[in-house]
């Protein structure tokens, strides 16, 4: 009877003054609190979740028992779930992933996914967040507790009471408050963060411009998930950008500059025997066409020209679309959309091109019909080579390969194959006109 007019006082204590007793939770020891938070209803215990600090809402529920574990993850936003998965070990973060499932599943895994190149993969979640409305006295007591089994830091950062980013005290501040004003009075707010889905190569540039060697990262919402050291981010830039280019020409993203010799041709010789297939493949196109360019050698001085435009045209649309990927700026309803502007892009650029390739080629040869065919082949194989530019990675990754990996040789193989078909497909055309 004792026990149960106990939790009954716990429960409307918490309904009635929320913050005030997720305050004095947080100032107990986890296996306290973990015993508190489980002997209240599941959709007050939620709201309790919802506004401890997230790293220490995370380390109560690291060994919450599975029954707790699944009503508690049913009822919380997915935006808070995946914080707190983000502050968890390994295995502690698998144990609770296992408890999700359905649409709750899909959006928290999108939260977590973040792009590849972007400073959420390389941020640190080892970071002090403290409420604004926290006092000073009560600041420095909870900054001392959390020292003890936690990280150097240098920076607090301060959250308002939706976990929104709102200031940032350094320690000299602190130390010189008054003990009665609050985090919000002592913090600064000129704050420079950075969104999470930023490219590692721009956040470090912002960094070194700065000379900061931490900034908080924040979602959209502004809410802080970690912080990116510019150590790190250096460290960071220098293997992703090497990766990148690996993957895009076809070495293995693993292969380093002393790797056996057994491991480098293990991961190059496959997409070389790909690359050798397309080679043939724009070779076989130019066989078809052997006997015209027989009779008009010099068509064979302009394939390199027709083919070389196309291919930097289609990596100029596959550079914009593959940093959308990253960035996640093409929502999936408006892929068709995105692919027939880079169409529209690549045929007003292949009619400007072409006009000029077609009149230096006239000039050239004194043959106005032959400016006629390469300008026509241009415009073609520049229509293509936009279309295929946004196309090509869109569909890499819609079948579940990773669009950096050797994009641009597939690029290359269509920007040759139309390239070749087009300038001598209209050369077959008006052969009569070019053959004099």
């Amino acid at each position: 009877m004792e026990n149960a007019s106990l939790l009954t006082l716990t429960k409307l204590f918490f309904e009635h003054n929320l913050d005030a007793a997720a305050q004095i939770l947080e100032n107990m020891t986890e296996d306290d609190a973990v015993a508190v938070l489980k002997s209240l209803p599941v959709s007050l215990a939620v709201k309790v979740v919802k506004i401890l600090q997230i790293e220490y809402a995370a380390a109560l529920l690291k060994d919450a028992d599975d029954q707790f574990l699944d009503e508690l993850t049913s009822l919380i936003e997915p935006q808070i779930l995946a914080s707190i998965l983000m502050r968890l070990p390994t295995e502690a973060r698998a144990k609770i992933a296992t408890r999700i499932s359905g649409q709750l599943k899909d959006k928290v895994s999108e939260l977590l996914d973040y792009p590849v190149g972007s400073i959420g993969r390389t941020m640190s979640i080892d970071f002090i967040a403290l409420k604004h409305d926290l006092r000073v006295a009560e600041a420095i007591e909870k900054i001392r507790m959390l020292a003890k089994s936690r990280f150097p830091f240098s920076y607090v950062y301060i959250v308002d009471d939706n976990s929104r980013l709102v200031g940032v005290l350094n320690m000299r501040d602190l130390m010189l408050a008054s003990p009665d004003k609050t985090m919000e009075e002592v913090s600064r707010k000129e704050l420079f963060a950075l969104h999470c889905f930023t490219d590692s190569q721009d956040a470090a540039r912002e960094l070194a411009k700065r000379k900061y060697f931490a900034a908080p990262v924040v979602d959209s919402e502004n809410h802080i998930l970690g912080i990116v050291k510019a150590e790190r981010m250096i460290h960071g830039v220098q293997e992703e950008t090497t990766k990148d280019i690996q993957q895009m020409f076809g070495a293995g993203k693993d292969e380093r500059v002393y790797s056996t010799i057994v491991f480098s041709i293990k991961k190059r010789l496959p997409w070389l025997h790909i690359n050798l297939v397309t080679a043939f493949l724009a070779a076989a196109i130019v066989a078809l066409f052997e006997g015209i360019i027989a009779k008009m050698t010099i068509l064979a001085v302009f394939l390199p020209v027709v083919a070389g435009q196309g291919g930097n045209a289609g990596a100029q649309s596959l550079a914009v679309v593959m940093r959308g990927i990253v960035m996640r700026e093409i929502p999936k309803n408006k892929t068709v959309q995105l692919i027939l502007k880079e169409g529209k892009i690549g045929a007003i650029n292949g009619l400007v091109i072409g006009i000029v390739t077609s009149l230096v080629a006239w000039i050239w040869n004194g043959n106005p019909f032959l400016g006629l065919v390469i300008g026509l082949g241009m415009l073609v194989n520049l229509i293509f080579a936009g279309l295929a530019g946004a196309s090509i990675p869109l569909t890499m990754k819609k079948v579940g390969i990773d669009p950096a990996q050797s994009s641009s040789i597939i690029l290359t193989t269509v920007t040759d194959v139309i390239g070749f078909l087009a300038f001598l497909g209209f050369a077959m055309i008006f052969q009569d006109l070019l053959i004099r």
